[in-house]
């Protein structure tokens, strides 16, 4: 197929973050004129939240499950229902943040392709990297960690800050937004994401977690579990946490991020967002930290619990400067400025 210079930029979203990641970029790009169409796999909450915002999308895919050969068989199965999807659309450039089935997608139909991620140690990267015409991650990755992945320094831009000032660029905390989704403001209130343990990342047990919500068992707080699937939200309430998990409507994450007294995730994206903002992280990650945390913790920002001691040692208490630190939207107009770069490419 090769690219279209007039095509329009498509954009898939493989998980729930995704979707207040690209939120602003997709306002940017059309603010330059440029046409934007959107795909978004079933799988989490991604497909709610992108209702949640008015983001027009077609549902193209689900979850393959967390064995590795569902996974694969998935992988397979969507791409070409993808490329099914986009051929007609004829688009220009293929983004996502680290959508596998997209970027095999694109490699098939000649589109040249973006891939942003922040986690040098997620195995399927070597697929993404090689795939992709153009590899977007944090500058605080070491060059030498993505060329072994395939991320060669000519397709590489380490970019300067953290992908969730993308997501956080412009935003304003509601001040009643925890009554808006009745929730009591007078409480202390954690916000919990268990781990994702359904992902080639997360390949062994993490035994912290539990201890967290066995200490937020007996803390008399506003406990906000957020489980990232429906069977992870059963397993959660049938071991005994069903008052804590949220059953409500979905939520904005940079609000109940900005809201929260106390952020708790095993890894990933809200941990960050809490960082960025300046409201009080803890990681109980199990796996190996990437370059992004590790800057955090030693910032002071993140706070990574990494026995039964630490968790005892927990600070849990109201949050007395409810003030948010600011996010510009100079990271947003930077990646408008690569993706736009790429129209016209092709890839061999």
């Amino acid at each position: 197929m090769g690219a279209q210079r007039d095509g329009p930029i498509w954009i898939d979203l493989a998980n729930s973050p995704h979707v207040l990641f690209f939120r602003p970029i997709i306002a940017e790009l059309r603010k330059r004129g440029a046409a934007v169409v959107v795909s978004a796999r079933d799988f989490a909450q991604t497909v709610d939240m992108c209702r949640l915002f008015g983001m027009e999308h077609s549902v193209v895919g689900a979850h393959g499950g967390a064995s590795l050969n569902g996974k694969a068989v998935n992988l397979v199965a969507r791409a070409r229902a993808l490329q099914r999807w986009a051929k007609p659309l004829r688009p220009c450039v293929a983004v996502s943040h680290n959508s596998y089935a997209q970027l095999v997608a694109a490699r098939m139909m000649r589109l040249p392709a973006m891939t942003a991620m922040d986690y040098e140690y997620q195995p399927a990267n070597h697929l993404a990297f090689r795939a992709a015409t153009l590899v977007a991650v944090p500058e605080l990755l070491t060059a030498a960690s993505l060329a072994s992945q395939g991320a060669t320094a000519r397709k590489t831009w380490r970019y300067p800050g953290l992908k969730e000032q993308v997501a956080l660029a412009g935003f304003v905390p509601s001040p009643d937004y925890l009554r808006s989704v009745s929730l009591d403001p007078s409480r202390v209130t954690v916000v919990v994401r268990p781990p994702a343990d359904f992902a080639l990342y997360h390949r062994f047990s993490n035994t912290l977690f539990r201890d967290v919500l066995e200490r937020l068992a007996t803390a008399g707080t506003q406990t906000v579990l957020l489980a990232r699937t429906d069977e992870q939200a059963r397993t959660l309430t049938d071991a005994g946490y069903a008052d804590m998990v949220w059953t409500g409507p979905v939520l904005d994450g940079r609000e109940i991020v900005a809201a929260a007294d106390l952020v708790v995730s095993a890894g990933g994206t809200m941990n960050r967002e809490a960082a960025v903002l300046g409201v009080p992280a803890v990681s109980v990650y199990a796996g190996r930290l990437g370059a992004v945390d590790r800057w955090l913790e030693q910032e002071g920002r993140l706070a990574v619990l990494r026995s039964a001691e630490d968790i005892s040692e927990l600070q849990i208490e109201r949050r007395h400067d409810r003030q948010t630190e600011p996010v510009s939207d100079a990271l947003v107009r930077l990646f408008v400025d690569r993706i736009l770069a790429l129209r016209g490419e092709e890839t061999s």
